[in-house]
């Protein structure tokens, strides 16, 4: 039996902090272990990394590494919340969110104009410019489309105007297909529905291609910031391929940072061993769950990888078919 080694405060990068966190306790060991799965993910040559984002991550701050996440390919596919991809577009057109506290008079809020979230703070108007641009989008692009196929053409219309990078507009040039299940549940689908109904949202179609990626990929892992939706659609991708009639045995790497407990019974808390018993996750997995809050935890991890190099990434293809091939 391996002993716990106690950490030494000594001038070490953050990828040795996170080593020596996973020969400790509780969650700082989980922690350290989520880092070490993490790189092993990288260092396999045919794997395809997805990622489930939700909660307000990019109100909080966690923008820019997300998208030096996907720069970098340490995530090859994103599934998200609406809005966090609305957030982020925000950002990128030059808008703010704002320091705040959370112990405000939400009524004086209001009046102002200033929307909450938790202890930041956004102004009304500069969301309904936003609104009212995606409403544009919707409204010119006619046709039935997945979430994916929307989040590059929203990207196409917003690149020419951004002044700073972001998620979608590094997805889209980096080929990192994005996933929006839940489209309508967000301002994306507030300015939708100021269009008229001449561009239609297929999630079905979603559901189709994120499963054709998992099925088609040699290897998968999965890293959940938060659950929610984001969660789940990427679990059931394992449960479809096989009524599909697809060989998969579930997901071979699995990390997840949340806030919610098992006990309640919902799937943002769920364990990975409960995922095991519909073949979410294989038995044999490399697993991990940190139960801390992901703006703490993921700006650690993130810093631990830094120089880590990745020799193959996976190559999507959307023409007819789905189609994965590794560079």
């Amino acid at each position: 039996m391996e002993h716990t080694s106690p950490i030494e405060v000594s001038n070490k990068s953050f990828a040795e902090l996170l080593i020596s966190m996973s020969k400790t306790g509780f969650q700082g060991r989980r922690l350290g272990l989520a880092f070490e799965i993490w790189l092993e993910m990288l260092k396999e040559e045919k794997i395809t990394i997805l990622m489930g984002l939700a909660g307000a991550m990019v109100p909080a701050g966690m923008r820019k590494i997300l998208t030096w996440l996907i720069r970098n390919r340490y995530v090859d596919v994103l599934v998200s919340t609406g809005a966090n991809l609305f957030h982020d577009l925000h950002e990128a057109l030059g808008f703010k969110h704002y320091l705040g506290v959370d112990s405000a008079n939400d009524e004086e809020l209001y009046r102002e104009g200033i929307d909450r979230i938790y202890d930041v703070f956004a102004y009304e108007r500069e969301f309904n410019k936003l609104d009212f641009l995606i409403s544009e989008i919707f409204a010119e692009s006619e046709g039935v489309f997945s979430s994916r196929e929307i989040v590059e053409m929203i990207a196409k219309r917003v690149r020419k105007d951004a002044k700073e990078d972001s998620i979608v507009l590094s997805a889209y040039e980096e080929g990192v297909p994005i996933f929006c299940p839940a489209i309508a549940d967000s301002s994306i689908g507030i300015g939708a529905s100021l269009a008229g109904k001449r561009c239609i949202v297929d999630t079905i179609k979603d559901v189709e291609e994120l499963t054709e990626i998992v099925a088609r990929s040699e290897k998968t892992g999965v890293i959940y910031i938060g659950g929610g939706v984001p969660k789940n659609f990427i679990q059931q991708t394992e449960v479809v391929a096989r009524l599909k009639g697809y060989e998969v045995d579930g997901h071979d790497y699995a990390i997840q940072i949340t806030t919610d407990s098992p006990y309640f019974g919902g799937l943002s808390g769920c364990t990975f061993e409960e995922g095991i018993s519909w073949g979410k996750i294989n038995v044999k997995s490399k697993k991990v769950q940190v139960f801390a809050d992901a703006t703490i935890a993921l700006p650690i991890l993130a810093h631990g990888l830094i120089g880590v190099k990745r020799k193959n990434y996976p190559v999507f293809s959307f023409d007819g078919e789905v189609k994965v091939r590794y560079s």
